[in-house]
């Protein structure tokens, strides 16, 4: 058995403290099912305050929280940073210019080539896009963006499992464009994406193919679960979390790819309406460390 002076370092934020995260995280951390292989460090400092009740004051901390986050895992005091539910609105009053924990982290580290993937169940996504307006999707949507996440996709799987995975690449539009008559994004974008990924190096000399589609996205979520493919390649976010969080809402885990380090989180929110009551399940943000201890231990 490792001492604890060689055990890999976990960073918990406890997001906005009026929300539930501080309840989960330290439901989590009393429970039995963590991994024994790490230890865990609460990050920040966090104010006073009414539960159910977020302030500038408490968005602030969340915002802060995430900045020695960051600051300790990129020096490798960390091996890995899973954070709380913050609310994006008073973040943003608070100063926290980001869509999302998601980009705030790339942008700390510099990085470009990030996605948002989520994981739970039988069920994971990627995001070729993520936070956006619905009606900016389709001018989004670009071949390289589809190949370049697809890629970071591939990577996230064969890290989690040896053997060669299988990706389902979802259509834009109803019934994956009906040949053209619902739209061409199909034929324009996506299907040259496809082909593509199927002739990349790290993808090409796998036999079958990795990536299959575009799928219509009415019956992809059904046969996933049911185990025809490993993960989905989705075009944008309520594509992918939608099915994600009926399938697996109390144990879905948020990733962030193409970090120098792993970075997990719960897939819900700060639940301001039950914050305190006793009743916020911490299964989800068990979940978003075990699998920041797998990746950890990947590296």
């Amino acid at each position: 058995m490792e001492s604890r002076a060689t055990l890999k370092r976990i960073g918990i934020t406890l997001g906005d403290c009026a929300g539930i995260g501080p309840e989960i995280v330290e439901a989590a951390l009393e429970s039995e099912h963590l991994p024994k292989s790490a230890r865990y460090k609460v990050i920040g400092k966090y104010p006073e305050c009414s539960l159910g009740k977020p302030t500038i004051e408490t968005a602030r901390a969340a915002a802060a929280a995430l900045e020695e986050a960051v600051t300790l895992a990129r020096r490798g005091t960390l091996a890995a940073v899973v954070t709380g539910p913050v609310h994006k609105a008073r973040m943003f009053e608070a100063g926290f210019k980001f869509p999302g924990q998601t980009e705030f982290f790339a942008e700390r580290c510099g990085v470009k080539n990030f996605a948002m993937l989520l994981t739970g169940g039988k069920i994971t996504v990627a995001l070729v896009t993520a936070h956006l307006p619905l009606r900016k999707v389709p001018s989004a949507l670009k071949q390289s963006e589809i190949v370049r996440v697809g890629l970071l996709l591939v990577d996230f799987l064969h890290r989690r499992s040896k053997k060669t995975p299988r990706i389902a690449v979802a259509g834009l539009n109803p019934h994956a464009g009906e040949s053209g008559k619902l739209g061409r994004e199909e034929i324009e974008i996506i299907a040259p994406a496809v082909a593509q990924l199927n002739q990349s190096p790290i993808t090409s000399h796998k036999s079958p193919s990795l990536f299959a589609g575009p799928v219509s996205p009415d019956t992809l979520f059904h046969r996933l679960a049911e185990g025809e493919w490993d993960a989905a390649l989705c075009m944008y976010h309520d594509q992918g979390l939608i099915p994600l969080k009926l399938h697996a809402f109390h144990t879905g885990v948020n990733v962030t790819l193409g970090l120098p380090f792993p970075r997990t989180s719960p897939d819900h929110g700060t639940a301001f309406d039950i914050a305190g009551k006793g009743i916020a399940q911490p299964n989800s943000m068990i979940a978003a460390i075990t699998v920041a201890v797998e990746l950890a231990q990947d590296k």
